[in-house]
């Protein structure tokens, strides 16, 4: 250990030092090979720790995001037809004079 390790106003890097109390865990040899840390070391990264993870319910999951999706291509299928729909109504019953139609 360092002077700067177990100073209390924190190492030259501007971070704080540990707190007395701090006992770091163990490392765990069973996780050492699981996907997530191998892909982390791949990416050169210090921790196995990668944003994100795995759905522990896949399947529902993608029968939801198709289920969303569809219902976001049906709502943007009636949007565009009800402004063709309004547009329509709205020339048939002379109302064009409100936009600035001259005609």
């Amino acid at each position: 250990m360092t002077v700067s390790d177990t100073s209390p106003a924190g190492s030259d890097d501007g971070r704080p030092a540990p707190s007395p109390a701090f006992t770091p865990l163990p490392p765990d040899p069973a996780a050492y090979d699981t996907e997530r840390s191998a892909a982390a070391r791949a990416r050169g990264l210090a921790a196995p720790y990668i944003p994100g993870g795995r759905d522990p319910d896949q399947t529902r999951a993608e029968t939801e995001d198709r289920r969303y999706l569809k219902l976001l291509v049906i709502m943007v299928i009636i949007i565009i037809l009800a402004g063709f729909v309004l547009g329509f109504l709205a020339a048939l019953t002379g109302l064009t004079g409100l936009v600035g139609d001259p005609g």
